[in-house]
């Protein structure tokens, strides 16, 4: 007996239902049945919200606008951002690009809800470094990543960004807000920078003809800057101190906003000196991680080392604070934290009264630290460079009394 429920059963039926103008369509599954009659799960529903995005582009407009200067306005919400160099006055310009981030200082302006500055340190990490080829800084794009997009956290920390790029003389010309859920937890975020500048051909940094003799002259750190905070971190833990507890070198302020005190940024007052020394500065070394040990020898020509006497200058209290705790040498501090110097500048011997002087009438402190010497053959990591011949230290790292 045929199978009535066979191949040529169903095509009969086909072909009966076709003759009397009626289809026919398979039974959908229960599973297909239930997905349809689901309500819609949106974009916000899974933890991206279009509108606070676009609500932030909207607050922050004003403060972009803030930064503005010659060679680029401030509009966002374009695809791109436009910078004219011929508007800027550069003639025969090389650009210079850098993107760097603040590391784990993050954390802790998270943990203590103190957004306001954190976004300078992002901007100095970057053009200091433009500053160390000898470029001005033009513009500067950021990226703002979260779990959630909390407008109000979104604006303060891009109104720290604004006002770095004010310091620094720079347009806020664009950036990138994400909201990436399962990426990110609870209130946490994380944010990069780009920055771009110029600088005329013949007077890029370091210039070849760094020689023996040469003066090397530091600029003062406002603190740890943003480097080294994995282990500041962790000696907060050691010694089992709260945020809000007062800082143990400086007891009129709270220990998270201590550390938080942002990176000094340097353009303008080292700008205005080497525009007034002409060719006086041979070199600029941004002391970042690595510390003077690994960012000094970046810049000198095989065959030359720096000796840095450590009397010179004196340490803010926090760095006395972090040797305690860490139980750290001189050594290992000189490769962690600045130390107390976030600028190295190198200058030829005859011009380096000048410099100094012309630093000083620009509002900074300058301190001749040491001198450039034939190397002795000892190398040491350089940064970026591999081997180098390694920084000579002499005397002990000292404290400000004050």
């Amino acid at each position: 007996m045929a199978n009535p429920t066979g191949p040529r059963a169903r095509l009969l039926c086909r072909i009966l239902l076709a003759a009397l103008g009626e289809s026919w369509e398979p039974k959908r599954t229960a599973m297909a049945s239930r997905l349809n009659n689901r309500p819609p799960i949106s974009y916000r529903e899974s933890g991206v919200d279009i509108d606070a995005g676009n609500a932030l582009v909207e607050a922050i407009k004003p403060l972009a606008a803030l930064t503005r200067r010659p060679g680029a306005g401030a509009d966002l919400g374009g695809f791109g951002a436009l910078f004219d160099l011929q508007a800027a006055g550069f003639r025969d310009p090389i650009l210079v690009a850098c993107n760097d981030g603040v590391g784990t200082k993050l954390k802790i302006a998270i943990d203590t809800g103190r957004h306001a500055s954190i976004g300078i340190d992002l901007v100095a990490m970057c053009v200091n470094d433009l500053l160390a080829q000898g470029a001005e800084p033009l513009f500067f794009l950021d990226y703002f990543a979260a779990g959630k997009l909390e407008v109000e956290t979104a604006r303060a920390v891009i109104a720290g960004i604004a006002e770095g790029c004010r310091q620094a003389g720079c347009a806020l010309i664009g950036g990138e807000t994400a909201e990436m859920p399962g990426i990110y937890s609870g209130g946490d975020y994380d944010l990069a920078g780009f920055a771009v500048g110029a600088v005329e051909r013949g007077a890029l940094l370091p210039r070849p003809d760094i020689a023996a003799g040469d003066v090397v002259i530091g600029l003062p750190a406002s603190g740890a800057h943003s480097n080294g905070y994995s282990l500041v971190r962790r000696l907060v833990v050691e010694a089992q101190l709260a945020w809000d507890a007062p800082a143990p070198f400086a007891a009129a302020t709270s220990l998270g906003e201590a550390l938080l005190t942002p990176t000094r940024i340097y353009v303008r007052p080292v700008l205005t000196a080497i525009r007034a020394t002409g060719s006086a500065v041979k070199g600029l070394a941004h002391i970042t991680g690595g510390g003077l040990s690994e960012n000094l020898p970046r810049i000198l020509p095989a065959g030359l080392a720096a000796h840095v006497d450590l009397g010179a200058w004196r340490m803010p209290a926090v760095f006395g604070w972090l040797r305690q705790v860490s139980n750290l040498d001189d050594a290992a501090m000189l490769r962690t934290f600045n130390c107390g110097l976030g600028l190295v500048m190198i200058a030829a011997q005859a011009e380096a009264e000048r410099v100094a002087a012309a630093l000083a009438s620009a509002g900074e402190a300058p301190v001749r630290i040491g001198e450039i010497e034939p190397g002795r053959g000892v190398k040491s990591p350089a940064k970026g460079k591999g081997e180098a011949e390694a920084v000579r230290y002499s005397g002990r790292l000292t404290l400000d009394p004050g």
